[in-house]
This record gives structure tokens, sequence and C-alpha cells, in this order.
């Protein structure tokens, strides 16, 4: 059973997660040749402030 963890900057809306999902879905089925119901997509929503690239806040100021 694929268990797939995203994580994303928060303000993604349900329907673009419901897409986002199912894409992740759709492509498990075909790559690892598992039942849908198989797969699990736990999304996590995250702050910018609670993310840094090369040592650098994404909420910082560019």
């Amino acid at each position: 059973m694929p268990l797939i963890n995203v994580q994303l900057f928060e303000g993604r809306t349900p329907e673009q997660k419901r897409a986002y999902a199912k894409a992740l879905t759709d492509a498990s089925v075909q790559v690892l040749g598992c039942s849908p119901e198989a797969v699990d997509v736990i999304f996590h929503d995250v702050k910018k402030s609670d993310w840094a690239s090369g040592g650098k806040l994404w909420s910082d100021p560019e």
C-alpha cells in the first residue's frame, strides 16, 4: 500500500488537492500495479515562514 506524503505551501484549494490526489493515485496504479483503494495521500499544509531553501525563509522579502 503506497502512502504518499505531500508538503505544500498553504493556500491550495480543495479542488486542487483533489485533482492532485487523483493524479498521484492514477500514477501509482499505473506504475505499481496496485488498486486505487490501496493508495493513500496525505497533504501537509506548510506556512512559508516554516519552510526555508538555501538558508532563507520563503516568507522573507526578496
